[in-house]
C-alpha cells in the first residue's frame, strides 16, 4: 500500500492511534525508570499529556488541518506534566506549526514538522541531555529529512523513521552510563517510539477503536487533587497478566539471530517485551499469561537468575482498594480542594502569593503555616499538569504568584504554566525537593520586591542538601550500588548515598554522609508509614553522634518515601 499524502481527517485518527497505544504501553514505560523506586511515573506522564490532546482531537466533527493543528497543540500544552510530558508537548507544538500551513501533508511537510518539533523541544530544555527523548527525536527527524528526498511514500518513509528511532533508542544507554548500569532504554525515547508505532498503525489502515469513551475518564488529576481517577483505572483492561523477568546466564555468547528469535517468540506469547543481551547476560522482560512459556524458551539460552514473577491484576486491585481508602479519608479534611478556594474567594487581593506543590497531610499544613496560599497536592508520584499550574495561578489574588514544584519533574510544567500568564507576573522558583520549598518560604521577606525575594530564595536553596528515603521495586546496580528488590534505599541530590536491608541503618547512613563542619540543623520529615517514636529514636542518634547539629522531627504523611530528610 503507498500513500502519498494525508489529509486532517486521516492526521487526527492517527494521532488518536498514537495515544492509544501509548496509553496501552504506560506501565511498561513506568518500568524503564532509572531509579528502581516505586513511583516510575514517566508512561503516565506522557500519556497523560497525550490524552489531554486526544479529547480535544476527539471532539472536532470535521477537523481541517488548522483547527486539528491547534487542538493537538493546545491540548498537549496545558495538559503537560512532568519533564517527559513537558517536552512531548513542545515536540507536538513545533509539529504543529508546520502541518497548520498545508491541507495535506506529504513527504517533504512530515520531514519539516518532525525537524521543527525537534528544534521546539530543544530550545525548551535549558540544558538538553543527550541519550534522553530529546536525542530519540533528533534521529528521526534526522533520518526523515535525508530521506525526504528518497521517496514519496509516506508507508516507507515513515517506516524507515520508526527504524531509525528504535536504533537510536537503543544506544541511549551507552549516551547515559546510568541507563548503562540500570539495564534500560530512555523511557522518554520508549514512550514516543510507543506514539510513532500507534499512528503508524493507523496510517496502514489497521482496524483501531478511535473512540474516546475510556479516555476521558482517564484525565488523572482533578483540580487540586493529585488521585488518579479511581473507576477508570479498577475498569483499564490488562491483556497479559504477569509481568515477567529475569537473567539468563549465557552458556555461549548469543548472537543477533538469536536475540531476534527470542523476541519474535515472546511476541507470540506477550507484549511489553525488552531483551537487552550482552556476552554473559541477557536481561528479559515480558507480560504474558505464561511464564513458564517465557522461562522454557530462555532455558535453551542458558541457566535463569533473579526470576521475578508478579500478579499485574491483583497488583492493580489491591492498589485500587488502597487508594478507595485514602480518598475516603481524605473527603472530608479541611485542607481539601474546595475549602481552599473558598478561602482564597474571599481573600483581598496582596502584592505576593505563593503556590506550593506538597504530598502529604503534615508537609500541606508545614506549607500552609509558612504562607503557602495554594497547595497543588502532588510530586513524585503524580505531577501536576500545566493546566494544574494554570488554575492554582488564576485562584491566588496576587500581582506577583511564586510557584515552588518542589520537584526537578514538575519545574518544566510550572515554567510552562508562567510563560502563559498575561495578567500576573508569576516567578517559579526552581526547587527541585520539598526542602528546599520550606527554605524558600522561610527566606521569604514580605517588604522586599519580588525580584529581591526571587534572587534570596534562589539563593538559599541552593545551599539545602536533601534526601529521602524508600524502597527499591528491582534488582538493579546504580552509582556502583548493587540494590536487591525491597532494599530500603537513600538517595540524596546526586544520586543514591545508602542501601541496606534495616531502614534505620540506611536513614543514619545517609544523612550521616551529607553532614560537613558546616551542618547545623537537620530537619527530618516521616511518612505515613512511620511511626513518631521510630522517627523520634532516629533523632536522638544522630542527636548522639552530632553534638553540635540540632535536629528536628515534623510529621509529614507523605506516601512512598519513608523519610524526606534536610541538612543545613
Amino acid at each position: 500500500m503507498e500513500i502519498t499524502t494525508i489529509n486532517a481527517e486521516a492526521l487526527a485518527k492517527a494521532f488518536l492511534a498514537g495515544a492509544k497505544n501509548l496509553e496501552a504501553k504506560k506501565e511498561w514505560i513506568n518500568e524503564l525508570n532509572v531509579f528502581p523506586v516505586p513511583d516510575g511515573d514517566t508512561g503516565i506522564n506522557m500519556s497523560m499529556t497525550m490524552m489531554s490532546a486526544a479529547k480535544e482531537v476527539g471532539a472536532l466533527e470535521k477537523p481541517d488541518m488548522k483547527t486539528l493543528a491547534k487542538a493537538i497543540s493546545s491540548g498537549s500544552l496545558r495538559g503537560a506534566r512532568g519533564n517527559s510530558g513537558v517536552i512531548l508537548s513542545q515536540l507536538l507544538r513545533g509539529f504543529t506549526k508546520v502541518i497548520a500551513e498545508y491541507d495535506e501533508i506529504d513527504v517533504q511537510v512530515l520531514a519539516d514538522a518532525l525537524q521543527k518539533g525537534t528544534e521546539t523541544a530543544y530550545k525548551a530544555v535549558m540544558k538538553p541531555k543527550e541519550g534522553t527523548i530529546l536525542t530519540v527525536a533528533k534521529g528521526m527527524s534526522n533520518r526523515a529529512m535525508e530521506l525526504a528526498d528518497e521517496t514519496d511514500d509516506l508507508i516507507a518513509f515513515c517506516e524507515s523513521i520508526i527504524r531509525a528511532g528504535d536504533h537510536v533508542l537503543s544506544k541511549t544507554p551507552d549516551m547515559l552510563p546510568v541507563l548503562k548500569q540500570a539495564g534500560v532504554v530512555d523511557s522518554g525515547g520508549q514512550g514516543l517510539m510507543q506514539v510513532m508505532k500507534g499512528a503508524l498503525d493507523s496510517l496502514k489502515g489497521k482496524e483501531i477503536d478511535y473512540s474516546l469513551d475510556a479516555i476521558a475518564n482517564t484525565s488523572g488529576m482533578t483540580e487540586g487533587n493529585a488521585s488518579y481517577n479511581i473507576d477508570a483505572q479498577a475498569e483499564q483492561e490488562i491483556t497479559f497478566g504477569y509481568c515477567t523477568q529475569f537473567l539468563i546466564m549465557l552458556d555461549k555468547p548469543i548472537t543477533s539471530k538469536q536475540e531476534n528469535e527470542l523476541k519474535e517468540y515472546l511476541e507470540t506469547i506477550g507484549d511489553s517485551i525488552v531483551v537487552v543481551a550482552d556476552e554473559e547476560l541477557v536481561k528479559v522482560h515480558v507480560h504474558t499469561d505464561n511464564p513458564g512459556m517465557a522461562m522454557q524458551k530462555a532455558l535453551t539460552y542458558g541457566g535463569l537468575t533473579t526470576i521475578i514473577i508478579e500478579n499485574m491484576r491483583l497488583e492493580r486491585d489491591e492498589k485500587i482498594s488502597a487508594m478507595k481508602e485514602k480518598e475516603m479519608q481524605s473527603a472530608g479534611l479541611p485542607g481539601n480542594a474546595k475549602k481552599q478556594e473558598e478561602d482564597l474567594a474571599a481573600a483581598p487581593q496582596k502584592e505576593m502569593g505563593f503556590i506550593s506543590v506538597s504530598v502529604g497531610k503534615g508537609l500541606d499544613e508545614i506549607f500552609r503555616g509558612l504562607g503557602a496560599d495554594y497547595i497543588i497536592e502532588g510530586g513524585q508520584t503524580m505531577n501536576p499538569s500545566t493546566e494544574d499550574m494554570l488554575n492554582a495561578i488564576g485562584k491566588v489574588n496576587a500581582k506577583t504568584v511564586f510557584i515552588l514544584p518542589n520537584n526537578s519533574n514538575i519545574i518544566l510544567a510550572a515554567n510552562q504554566a508562567a510563560s502563559l500568564v498575561e495578567d500576573k507576573q508569576v516567578i517559579v522558583i526552581p526547587t527541585k525537593t520539598i526542602p528546599q520549598g520550606i527554605t524558600a518560604l522561610v527566606n521569604y521577606i514580605p517588604d522586599s520586591t519580588p525580584q529581591e525575594n526571587q534572587a534570596r530564595m534562589t539563593a538559599e536553596i541552593a545551599v539545602v542538601k536533601s534526601g529521602q528515603v524508600t524502597y527499591a521495586v528491582r534488582d538493579t546496580v546504580i552509582d556502583d550500588k548493587e540494590i536487591k528488590q525491597n532494599d530500603y534505599m537513600g538517595i540524596g541530590d546526586t544520586g543514591i548515598l545508602s542501601v541496606g536491608q534495616d531502614l534505620e541503618t540506611t536513614v543514619l547512613d545517609m544523612i550521616g554522609q551529607q553532614i560537613d563542619e558546616d551542618s547545623a540543623i537537620i530537619s527530618i520529615y516521616y511518612g505515613e508509614d512511620v511511626k513518631q517514636e521510630d522517627a523520634e529514636a532516629i533523632g536522638m542518634k544522630l542527636e548522639t553522634r552530632f553534638l553540635d547539629v540540632e535536629v528536628e522531627i515534623h510529621y509529614g504523611g507523605q506516601p512512598i518515601y519513608y523519610y524526606i530528610v534536610s541538612v543545613e
